[in-house]
């Protein structure tokens, strides 16, 4: 039986983390330990996770995400590292589904399918109006636990019943791209690429550059993929925009843009557009 690692960076967001915690207990396959990296909260989140059971690093202030992860990486045992966000709910053997894609396509370093990146653009910009017209009637009522559940029923109905119907049409075919809420990575992913950029606060699409880069002129392991029948739900940064106002980065002055790490021309030759799916 394999043993993974969760890790997951909060700066508060409670009515999120219950959710996320729940829906890791009821649909996680494998036995998982839950790093929780605490960014300062004032919720009482930390306290939660705590109670647990889980591993819960407390921080003075707030920090970037890949530090997070670093962070994460440092205290793990696990065989597989997944980097999670907490305003998601996971699918039914989502973590086995995932492992069992990066065995068939021998990836290093992939993500679940979710509003945010469905394989192609029709599908995409179709769920994600349907979450549109879902969420923004509802976000007046606030953020509370209820609210939130309220939201994810309308959008999915039955969330078991959704989750398989994508898992049928899709299974675990594959197509290249990341969603930066849910990352998987190997061991033998972070040996090669090292870890998260700690300069780069979009780090999963700087993840996504970097093993597309590796792939072409190293030729080692495959760029990032997404797996198309393993369905994550992201309630798409209302943490931040609505429900939590975050405190600045304590280390905002490491942070540079994209832009000032990647050219146009390695945006142009190393970004995922029109990539083919593979079965």
């Amino acid at each position: 039986m394999e043993f993974i690692s969760i890790i997951t960076a909060i700066h508060n967001g409670l009515p999120f983390n219950k959710i996320y915690w729940r829906s890791l207990q009821q649909f996680t396959h494998y036995p998982f330990e839950l790093i929780i990296i605490d960014n300062a909260s004032e919720d009482g989140s930390a306290a939660f996770f705590e109670q647990q059971g889980c591993k819960v690093i407390r921080n003075e202030a707030n920090y970037s995400y890949p530090y997070c992860q670093n962070q994460g990486i440092q205290a793990a045992n696990g065989k597989y590292f997944f980097f999670l966000n907490n305003d998601i709910v996971v699918s039914p053997q989502w973590d086995k589904h995932l492992i069992e894609a990066s065995h068939q396509h021998q990836l290093d370093v992939l993500s679940a399918s979710g509003i945010e990146n469905m394989g192609d653009k029709k599908t995409t910009r179709q769920i994600d109006r349907k979450w549109k017209r879902v969420k923004n009637p509802l976000k007046i009522f606030g953020f509370s636990e209820k609210n939130l559940l309220l939201m994810f029923r309308i959008m999915y109905g039955d969330w078991v019943k959704f989750c398989k119907r994508i898992f049928n049409k899709n299974g675990l075919n594959v197509v290249e791209g990341i969603v930066g809420n849910n990352v998987m990575m190997t061991a033998g992913a972070i040996e090669k690429l090292g870890l998260w950029d700690e300069k780069m606060q979009s780090a999963d699409f700087d993840l996504f550059m970097r093993s597309k880069k590796r792939s072409l002129e190293i030729a080692d392991m495959k760029p990032c993929h997404i797996v198309l029948g393993v369905f994550i739900h992201h309630f798409n940064r209302m943490t931040v925009k609505y429900a939590v106002k975050p405190k600045p980065f304590a280390d905002k002055k490491n942070l540079i843009a994209l832009e000032e790490k990647w050219s146009a021309h390695d945006l142009d030759v190393l970004h995922p557009n029109n990539a083919t799916i593979r079965k």
